[in-house]
């Protein structure tokens, strides 16, 4: 039987927009029609009580939540925890963040991700590989001794998953613009991070295949007048992707409205890069050897190096309302639709349409997260 969504304020490519019904069907949205429409009489009627109802979120970049790192225990069960500790902030969709390490972990981790799909876990899209061809330059908490130049091997293992998106963020001056074409041509997202290149080298690695840039301003050359740098190119380059951390700790709020004013719209979208504690009571865990502590919302090392965040995709949303003078409505977008875009999903995900899946999320008022839908199924929350 169709489940019928009523009585709620459906996110549309045309903004809020009420009296109008959502109808589920093995999955996906069959359509999105008007309330009065004889199909939503028919079917199984769940009433939202006049909240929001919005794309699920897609978050491309989660290292840990529910108390645990991904790369500390690459497999099913821990891939589950995450996507659940992280569903109940509103993200139905996320990619599995692995930071830089050895072969045998990377494969593992792929190895995990596909299991997990084929197994149905919830809300996995697919895996993001953050490293390990970075700069040591540009390291940030990542272990540097990881750091390598990827063979014909690696290649074939960075491309290997099966099923779902794969994101691999690496240091373009780093890697031989044929490698770039390579895993392009095998199908992977191309990212730029944790990278100390020039403008002319980030440019140069656009023209080869990258796609975007991971964690806009953070571990990457900064803008100058001489020397634009990587940060330069991302803001220059129209047709790339950016994601941003609106945590109030990685990117100062004025340098977000600056990326905002300079990018196309659809080009600029949230990420969390979460650690452990998302969802987990403990304020700590451990990450290269070294002990991360989250301290007034800061997760940082002993150095004061920052571990990831703490942040969650709902927090993403309010602080980018609240802060950066973005319309409620775009700001959603920057959580759902143009995430989608970025890994390629989005003629499937991000969107409240016909034909697309039923991955949803209801929010009240004040942007909390009341209930979510993967693939039309649902977890109400009070």
């Amino acid at each position: 039987m169709a489940t019928a969504l009523v009585n709620a304020r459906v996110l549309t490519e045309h903004g809020f927009i009420a009296g109008q019904a959502v109808l589920i069907e093995n999955g996906r949205i069959a359509d999105v029609v008007a309330e009065s429409d004889a199909r939503v009489r028919a079917a199984q009627q769940h009433d939202l009580a006049g909240r929001m109802l919005v794309p699920g979120f897609i978050d491309a970049q989660v290292n840990g939540g529910g108390g645990v790192l991904f790369n500390d225990a690459p497999n099913v069960e821990t891939i589950r925890c995450i996507a659940h500790a992280h569903r109940r902030f509103g993200t139905t969709g996320l990619l599995p963040t692995l930071i830089s390490d050895d072969v045998e972990v990377m494969r593992a981790a792929i190895a995990a991700v596909d299991a997990a799909i084929a197994q149905g876990v919830p809300g996995v899209l697919g895996i993001h590989l953050e490293g390990p061809y970075l700069a040591a330059a540009r390291k940030g908490v990542h272990d540097a001794t990881k750091f390598r130049v990827p063979d014909a091997a690696e290649i074939e293992l960075a491309a290997s998953l099966h099923q779902g998106k794969t994101l691999l963020t690496l240091a373009p001056e780093c890697v031989p613009a044929q490698t770039l074409r390579d895993f392009v041509a095998r199908g992977v997202v191309l990212a730029a991070g944790h990278t100390a290149a020039t403008f002319a080298q980030t440019r140069a690695a656009l023209d080869a295949g990258v796609r975007g840039f991971t964690h806009l301003y953070n571990a990457m050359t900064p803008l100058t007048g001489r020397e634009p740098g990587v940060v330069g190119a991302a803001l220059a380059d129209r047709d790339s992707w950016c994601g941003v951390i609106v945590d109030g700790h990685h990117v100062h709020p004025a340098a977000l409205r600056i990326a905002l004013a300079a990018k196309p719209r659809g080009k600029i979208f949230l990420v969390t890069d979460a650690m452990p504690p998302v969802g987990s009571a403990s304020p700590s865990f451990r990450i290269s050897g070294e002990i991360a502590t989250v301290r007034d919302g800061l997760l940082t090392t002993p150095d004061g190096t920052l571990a990831g965040s703490v942040l969650d995709m709902a927090q993403a949303v309010r602080n980018t309302v609240a802060w950066l003078d973005v319309p409620l409505d775009e700001a959603l977008r920057m959580a759902s639709t143009y995430p989608a875009d970025f890994i390629g999903l989005g003629a499937s995900h991000g969107r409240i349409a016909s034909g697309y899946m039923a991955d949803l999320v209801a929010l009240d008022d004040e942007l909390r997260v009341r209930a979510t839908w993967i693939g039309g199924a649902v977890e109400e929350y009070s």
